[in-house]
């Protein structure tokens, strides 16, 4: 009871403290109204902008590699095939095992990876696999425009739906004892022959068997692709595979034969390291997007596309003239400056906007650089969220705070040598760890339609709230 009646006795003296108050409105410090803080909105800045081919990009052992047949309605075809290296097991040498050996059967494990991009559920998708003519070499760089040399001889096929999300069982070999089922990462498993496996690799010289080079000069490699006449039943999809670090291999059932007994067990060469891309894209039946690559003006439509395809270039080309005129640039503070794209009705079903854009502007020398709200150390920077670039599903825009960028091109401390806007990779999003890139990357399969200059209804925006500044 003591507690109780302390308790009791304090709400009442706070009830009367309170209600003692007969101008709530007095409370806190009192403020000069003459000195109050005016903010001021200008949402007329007038922004070009144009769709631009995006440059060419390294491709040298990119971790989830594209496998790309898609027959955009907006964007033309695209497509993307790999190169990737065989290993011999554990990427050193190889003993053959004493005896006859007879393969059972071969299969090539593609598992995969996110990030698709298209149709996976009309279109049964048909993959080939050929063998290079030419020799990854892990020292030299190789970009997405590289047309990579191979056989015509077909080593493989297999047509799929795209079931990224669905495991699979398979046998699993056990030396000694029965063979078992074992459930499996989603991955495609493509049949292949097995004379090509004899013949490079319990065939191949013993040269070859001792050192994992020699071995990867002398096969060369896989090219594999989708077939544009066997994806069928829809517009096709950017498929995403793991490769690298074993992630992907060619797998051999085999048996060896000593005579009294009989040995069954696997090889396992690991694909992909390295491996390289070859990427393409179509633009022929995209007249919207031809016409604005053949004449690069300011338009009410642009184009935004991943797999190093297609870029924005914006500009704010009156910006420091749109002050009041009795105002100069030293007269105001920028409290913020906010870019706002809208994505284009009607372009985004049943193709979904790219779920990131990363911004970014070039310096006198034409290289990439951040501005200064995505430069960390910079006094403009929040953080990468607060820099923005994600689609917001709910207002259906993308936003970036440019303040800093903003008033260093109001107050001429920065020159626009080109502003860009494209497709980003979202790697870490998720799990809060998203970094900001401005690189171009191939690991992006999706794109976006956005209004572009005030012709549009869905033009881009630039809202800027300054104040000026008492002197």
């Amino acid at each position: 009871m003591k507690f109780f009646r302390l308790d009791l006795l304090t709400l009442l003296i706070s009830l009367f403290i309170l209600g003692s108050c007969k101008n709530p409105d007095a409370i806190g410090l009192g403020i000069d109204p003459t000195q109050a803080s005016q903010a001021t909105l200008i949402d007329t800045a007038t922004i070009t902008a144009t769709t631009l081919l995006d440059d060419s990009v390294l491709t040298n052992s990119v971790g989830n590699a594209p496998l790309a047949y898609f027959k955009d309605p907006i964007f033309g075809t695209t497509e993307a095939n790999i190169a990737a290296s065989l290993n011999l097991p554990g990427s050193s040498s190889f003993t053959l095992p004493a005896g006859t050996i007879t393969i059972d059967s071969s299969r090539l494990v593609l598992n995969y990876a996110d990030g698709f991009y298209g149709d996976s559920l009309t279109t049964k998708y048909k993959v080939n696999v050929y063998q290079l003519t030419e020799p990854l070499v892990s020292s030299k760089s190789y970009y997405n425009n590289k047309v990579w040399a191979h056989s015509n001889t077909l080593l493989g096929t297999q047509s799929f739906f795209v079931r990224q999300k669905d495991s699979i069982k398979i046998t699993d070999i056990v030396t000694g004892a029965k063979d078992t089922l074992k459930k499996v990462a989603p991955q495609i498993r493509i049949p292949i022959l097995n004379s090509f496996v004899f013949n490079n690799f319990f065939g191949a010289t013993t040269s070859q068997l001792n050192n994992n080079s020699v071995f990867l000069n002398a096969v060369k490699g896989l090219y594999i692709t989708l077939d544009k006449a066997g994806t069928t039943g829809g517009p096709g999809g950017n498929i995403y595979f793991k490769l690298g670090s074993g992630a992907s291999s060619l797998v051999v059932y085999y048996r060896v034969n000593h005579g009294s007994t009989i040995d069954t067990s696997i090889a396992t060469l690991p694909l992909g390291n390295p491996h390289a891309l070859e990427i393409k894209h179509d633009y022929s039946n995209a007249p919207a997007i031809s016409a604005q690559l053949s004449n690069p003006a300011s338009s009410a439509t642009v184009y935004l596309q991943g797999l190093s395809g297609l870029r924005s270039k914006i500009s704010f080309p009156y910006l420091r003239k749109i002050l009041p005129a009795n105002i100069t640039s030293n007269d105001i503070a920028i409290n913020r400056a906010e870019l706002v794209i809208t994505p284009v009705a009607g372009t985004t079903i049943p193709y979904v906007p790219t779920p990131r854009l990363t911004l970014y502007r070039f310096d006198i020398a034409h290289q990439r650089v951040t501005v200064p709200d995505a430069t960390s150390g910079d006094p403009h920077y929040l953080s990468v969220g607060s820099f923005g670039g994600f689609y917001d599903d709910y207002h259906k825009t993308y936003n970036f705070i440019i303040t800093g960028y903003v008033e260093d091109l109001i107050r001429g401390k920065v020159s626009d040598y080109g502003t860009y806007l494209a497709p980003a990779d979202t790697t870490g999003y998720h799990v809060g760890s998203a970094s900001i890139n401005i690189g171009n990357t191939p690991i992006v399969g999706s794109r976006v339609v956005i209004g572009g200059n005030k012709t549009s209804p869905y033009r881009m925006k630039l809202n800027i709230i300054y104040s000026k500044v008492t002197k």
